[in-house]
């Protein structure tokens, strides 16, 4: 009686579901987690044919297998050891794993079916199928977008590899058409410079302001006309690639002293370049010719933009470590909201009104000071004074 208690609180609490048949197939026991799974009740099911848990086809072929086991003994009853499907009271149907067992009680055989819910692991099956297939077209979407990037970038950079040859052939015309320019305009620039220099010679012994003043406006238009000229000549061979610095050792002191001598010729009235050399050294080793430029044009802007009866400082200076090149003026300043801008191409500071330039120079200034492994830095406040210090190491 003990044994018999215990296997029945075993049926009672399995997960799986338990069924016993006899050799008619007549339902004869479902346990509770069977009866749930089928939904029905065990008054339902009592003494009915197990066909009615089954969906066609297997319904109508289950006599069959039972018929055939018992004439072969095989046991095919219900599809033993497989998967099937099972059919609820609500007409829905579900897949588990049938096992079945033969059982000799008393004087005749009965069947035990031992059955699996297997809907949440087709539903996971599912979903994972569902996922794979998901991925498969995301990866093939992704997949046909690569191809359409590669085959854009490819055309892009075909585009590029034109668009470059076009602009080195502009480059190359540009260059060509810098360099006639420079020559066609530099010739009828010196004979106006030299026509004005006769006139005011041969106009002296008039004495006649008119004249005087006259020449001198034409003298200035020339100058301004070949900064712009020696500007535009000067970016465009450092846009080519074209300047090389050519470190030479020369005396700092005298090219300051012949630029000085020079830039008080033009500047204006009353306007003096006091230049002034610290240190005991006075050779130095950079490119002569590049450094001469920069000092030029920043004495040349000392001038244009500083009024007359003023000074413009020019120092230069050698240490144990340094060579340094100052220039202060005394002149408009720099805006500070324009000073970020002051080293770019073409910019022109928006408190410069009439006063000519390319908006060129500095930029150049900047480039050579760079080819020769320098550095330059300003100083500025509008209406107080501009200070440029060019600083090469040793």
């Amino acid at each position: 009686m003990e044994n018999a208690r215990l296997l029945a609180a075993i049926i009672e609490t399995a997960i799986d579901g338990i069924i016993t048949i006899d050799g008619k197939g007549k339902i004869e026991l479902l346990n509770p987690a069977a009866l749930k799974l089928f939904g029905y009740t065990l008054e339902e099911v009592m003494g009915n044919n197990i066909s009615m848990l089954m969906p066609e086809p297997d319904q109508s072929a289950h006599d069959g297998y039972l018929g055939h086991y018992h004439q072969t003994g095989e046991k095919h009853i219900i599809g033993i050891g497989r998967e099937v499907r099972g059919l609820r009271k609500d007409g829905s149907t579900f897949p588990f794993r049938l096992a079945v067992s033969e059982v000799q009680y008393q004087d005749r055989k009965i069947f035990t079916g031992f059955i699996h819910d297997l809907s949440k692991e087709k539903e996971a099956e599912e979903r994972l199928r569902e996922y794979a297939a998901e991925l498969e077209n995301l990866v093939d979407e992704r997949t046909k977008s690569l191809k359409k990037t590669v085959t854009a970038l490819r055309e892009a950079k075909e585009e590029v590899s034109i668009s470059l040859e076009k602009e080195k052939e502009l480059n190359q015309m540009k260059s060509r058409f810098v360099s006639m320019a420079s020559h066609e305009f530099r010739t009828p620039l010196s004979s106006v410079q030299l026509s004005s220099s006769l006139i005011e010679k041969y106009a002296q012994p008039f004495q006649n302001k008119h004249i005087e003043k006259h020449v001198h406006k034409i003298k200035n238009a020339v100058g301004n006309l070949t900064t712009i000229l020696n500007d535009f000549l000067s970016l465009e061979r450092l846009e080519a690639g074209r300047v090389e610095p050519a470190f030479q050792a020369f005396d700092l002191v005298k090219l300051a002293e012949e630029i000085t001598e020079e830039m008080q010729m033009i500047a204006k009235q009353d306007q003096n370049i006091i230049y002034q050399h610290t240190g005991l050294e006075s050779v130095v080793m950079l490119d002569q010719n590049l450094l001469k430029n920069c000092m030029i044009n920043l004495i040349n802007n000392a001038i244009k933009y500083s009024g007359e009866n003023t000074f413009i400082e020019f120092n230069t200076e050698i240490n144990e470590r340094q060579c340094i090149v100052t220039i202060k003026d005394n002149g408009i300043g720099i805006p500070d909201t324009d000073q970020k801008h002051l080293f770019q191409p073409f910019f022109r500071a928006h408190n410069t009104g009439n006063i000519p330039g390319t908006g060129l120079g500095l930029n150049i200034v900047m480039r050579y000071v760079s080819l020769m492994k320098g550095e330059a830095q300003f100083e500025s406040k509008q209406n107080e004074g501009t200070t440029f210090i060019l600083s090469f190491n040793k």
